[in-house]
């Protein structure tokens, strides 16, 4: 299937690794130019050079995204050196464990600026390219918001926002054909996710007791799998999906874990 993505600027946020590296991937696939903007310029350029290496197109531009001045100042960038942007994939963002009991005024409101502020940001920053190309948001979203996980109020009040914001945007957007819909991740296997598993004293067994959980195949989603949605809902194939926020966790999150052992 042709997604009619060739030659199409698309920007993800946080794509020097795991899930964003693989939305990265496979908007290059597609023949897309991958623009990743991250914070550290050589794990940006690894991914580019990979991308490159294949044949196929993107570029990369730092910037720390809880920085407000830095989000305006990428966008900029990014429009000087290719003159469009056709489509912005919200995704950087760390579950840095701000809890109601650990801690406080400061360090809550520095993850909202990690995790949901340079949402806003980016596209706000982006719009004006956006309603020239007519092009798409894509926001990546996590199961806090709606399942909780304990001790992380910041991370999942983040992704509360996240999903207000694609519905909000979708609304907000309409008059200029701007498409806004959001993906939901679960347990998706990423290098984060693996060092955190192999923290825990039996991970191995840890791991097993999650997988089991999963009612579709009882195994992990996989970062490709999460970017194949993503890159579906930027492309024109989706032309009348908007201000949905869809779950591909293999049915972690609605499907009666019960399933899973049935």
């Amino acid at each position: 299937m042709d997604l009619q993505l060739k030659e199409k600027v698309i920007i993800i946020t946080g794509a020097a690794k795991g899930i964003g590296r693989s939305i990265a991937e496979v908007f290059a696939k597609e023949d897309a130019v991958a623009v990743i903007v991250g914070r550290k310029a050589a794990d940006n350029q690894k991914v580019v050079d990979e991308i490159i290496a294949l044949g196929k197109k993107a570029d990369q531009f730092v910037a720390e995204l809880s920085k407000p001045e830095d989000c305006e100042k990428v966008i900029a960038q990014i429009v000087a050196k290719f003159g469009r942007i056709d489509g912005l994939v919200n995704n950087a963002g760390v579950n840095d464990g701000v809890g109601l009991e650990r801690g406080d005024y400061e360090s809550f409101m520095a993850s909202l600026h990690k995790n949901v502020v340079h949402y806003y940001l980016m596209a706000h920053h982006a719009l004006p390219e956006l309603i020239k190309s007519k092009g798409a948001i894509v926001n990546i979203t996590s199961k806090t918001a709606e399942t909780g996980q304990g001790n992380t109020s910041a991370y999942a009040a983040a992704n509360g926002g996240r999903n207000a914001l694609t519905r909000e945007w979708a609304v907000e957007l309409l008059k200029y054909g701007i498409r806004v819909n959001a993906v939901v991740v679960a347990e998706c296997w990423t290098p984060a996710y693996e060092t955190w598993i192999e923290t825990l004293t039996d991970a191995q067994e840890k791991l097993n007791e999650i997988t089991a959980k999963i009612p579709l195949e009882n195994r992990m989603t996989t970062a490709e799998e999460i970017a194949n949605m993503t890159v579906f809902l930027m492309s024109a194939r989706s032309s009348h999906t908007t201000g949905q926020i869809i779950h591909v966790d293999g049915g972690y999150v609605h499907l009666d874990r019960a399933l899973a052992n049935a």
